[in-house]
């Protein structure tokens, strides 16, 4: 599932391609025509991100929500486009640029009320300026649930998701069993300040890079993808300190971190 910065830089994305340019909207698939219908024509106004959630928004005041989930992805090209392939949930063509958005978990109409409701159960995005560290130390604080679950709980801060929940815990030294309770407030700072730092640095270049420069020696990931501390290493040895690194599921996805770095 794509984590936050993805969306960040979609939304920046196709604010550059659109932004006050009437577009034409259609649905290939017909799973979103009746709102194709009513968006089709109108002024693109923005788009902006809250979390894994990507909102469109028009010069009507209308609204597109939509969330990629495991499997959603914008494809992005010149104008004229070619006839769509595959199951295009919707298409948005300006007269340079248009993009294809295929597989998403939601794909729908959206109000200024819905966005409101939207954006009060969400955490913190830690790529918005407007964004609150202490809201969400609150209710890691006053919770004993692990850490490691927490920083994935959209309600708790959104738009972390797997990698940067190991890598972040593990730069920081924190197991991720420790209980909220168990978190000092000063130790959860530096790690928002981190998060933020990564994040941004995942928007600008595309990709996760949390690997500090001195630690970043060795043979590339699998299948080319940037080197990780602990991320996707389970067996393997710890970059600092040479401890197998261990891995198990929790709450349905797959946590890694090293029990020498990270001591309980």
């Amino acid at each position: 599932m794509p984590e936050g910065h993805t969306v960040h830089r979609l939304a920046r994305l196709h604010t550059r391609r659109f932004r006050n340019t009437p577009v034409r909207v259609s649905s290939p698939q017909g799973r979103f025509v009746a709102e194709a219908e009513r968006l089709d024509g109108q002024v693109f106004a923005r788009a902006e991100a809250w979390g894994k959630h990507l909102v469109h928004e028009y010069a009507s005041g209308d609204m597109v929500h939509v969330h990629l989930g495991l499997y959603g992805k914008f494809s992005d090209v010149p104008a004229p486009m070619d006839p769509p392939v595959g199951q295009v949930r919707m298409r948005i063509e300006s007269d340079t640029r248009g993009v294809d958005l295929r597989g998403p978990t939601a794909c729908e109409y959206f109000t200024p009320a819905d966005l409101d409701a939207l954006v009060a159960r969400l955490g913190p995005d830690p790529l918005r300026p407007d964004a609150d560290p202490d809201r969400a130390f609150a209710r890691i604080h006053r919770s004993k649930r692990a850490l490691g679950s927490m920083l994935m709980d959209q309600k708790v801060i959104a738009g972390v998701g797997n990698v940067y929940r190991a890598e972040v815990l593990f730069r920081h030294g924190v197991h991720p069993m420790r209980p909220g309770t168990d978190v000092d407030e000063a130790v959860w700072q530096d790690m928002w300040d981190d998060i933020v730092e990564l994040m941004a640095v995942g928007v600008r270049k595309g990709k996760i890079i949390t690997i500090r420069p001195q630690d970043d020696h060795g043979p590339r990931g699998l299948r080319g993808r940037p080197r990780s501390y602990v991320y996707r290493r389970r067996g393997e040895p710890c970059r600092i300190c040479g401890t197998t690194v261990l891995g198990e599921v929790m709450e349905g996805r797959n946590l890694f971190w090293c029990p020498t770095c990270q001591p309980d």
